[in-house]
């Protein structure tokens, strides 16, 4: 019988709300924690982990004992890279060519993880598009992009990965601060999309709960990547903490959530951004 199994079976002969209840459930989940056929703790997809954010998140996550897919858009050499990185680390590594933006590319990616590498226990939807324009010449292309990829390829990348996921397993998405404080002109839109997803996780909480999957949104602020570099000067200006984030600061945090010690946390936001919002 495998883990799965074992996890469900202790659910369901226990009653929670006595002590033996209680117990029941924490050796089921106990068991689903054991490690996978290749001696660490499962398989993680990460979508859009080829180049910063995600990248670090991958290699994180290797380093924790996942095998680790992600997806890519158009960087084929970035990808391969953090596969290699994956590999290093001493975990099996597979990179995808997949547009969030494309439902049957998100359907796709999933099964192909999940055949080359095995059912999932943990996805971080890190993809995300930024167009910034005043709203007066926001372009309909423009908003209709940011809202296929940033909140409809977000929730079909959940409702695609926790179909093949165990009972117990992590799924994090990776927001943005905008969705409490914009900051700056000529990023509604985004800052829509990022409110978005810190609405959905929580109903795709309550939903997964009782398959005991947790469910959080990670909000970074301002972090050192390609695509904020034009603007770290007056970026870091107005950071309390007067620095960016580095990419392995809000890996450590995903770390953090796709961890056995954060099964009780589901449903949350969680900033990360050196004060910018407060």
């Amino acid at each position: 019988m495998d883990s799965n199994a074992v996890a469900v079976t202790a659910v369901e002969t226990a009653r929670p709300g006595t002590a033996q209840g209680w117990d029941a459930v924490g050796a089921a989940d106990a068991a689903q924690r054991q490690p996978n056929a290749t001696g660490g703790r499962g398989v993680a997809l990460v979508f859009g982990g080829s180049r910063g954010i995600g990248a670090a998140i991958a290699g994180r996550l290797a380093h924790d004992g996942y095998d680790v897919a992600i997806t890519y858009v158009s960087r084929p050499d970035s990808a391969d890279g953090v596969v290699a990185a994956v590999e290093q680390a001493g975990r099996r590594g597979l990179a995808i060519q997949a547009d969030s933006a494309d439902p049957a590319a998100i359907r796709a990616a999933v099964d192909a993880a999940v055949q080359r590498l095995g059912p999932l226990s943990a996805v971080v939807v890190n993809a995300g598009i930024l167009r910034a324009a005043p709203i007066g010449s926001v372009a309909l292309d423009d908003l209709n992009a940011m809202l296929d990829v940033n909140v409809r390829g977000v929730f079909l990348a959940i409702q695609a990965a926790v179909a093949q996921m165990h009972d117990g397993g992590r799924v994090i998405t990776i927001g943005s601060n905008t969705a409490i404080r914009t900051g700056s002109a000529g990023s509604s839109v985004y800052a829509m999309t990022k409110a978005a997803v810190a609405a959905l996780v929580k109903g795709v909480a309550l939903d997964l709960a009782p398959r005991r999957i947790t469910v959080n949104n990670v909000q970074p602020g301002p972090t050192e990547t390609d695509m904020t570099a034009p603007m770290a000067s007056w970026l870091k200006d107005v950071i309390p903490l007067k620095r960016m984030a580095e990419p392995s600061e809000i890996a450590a945090l995903v770390s953090y959530l796709a961890s056995p010690e954060a099964g009780f946390v589901t449903g949350a936001s969680m900033t990360i951004d050196g004060g910018f919002v407060l």
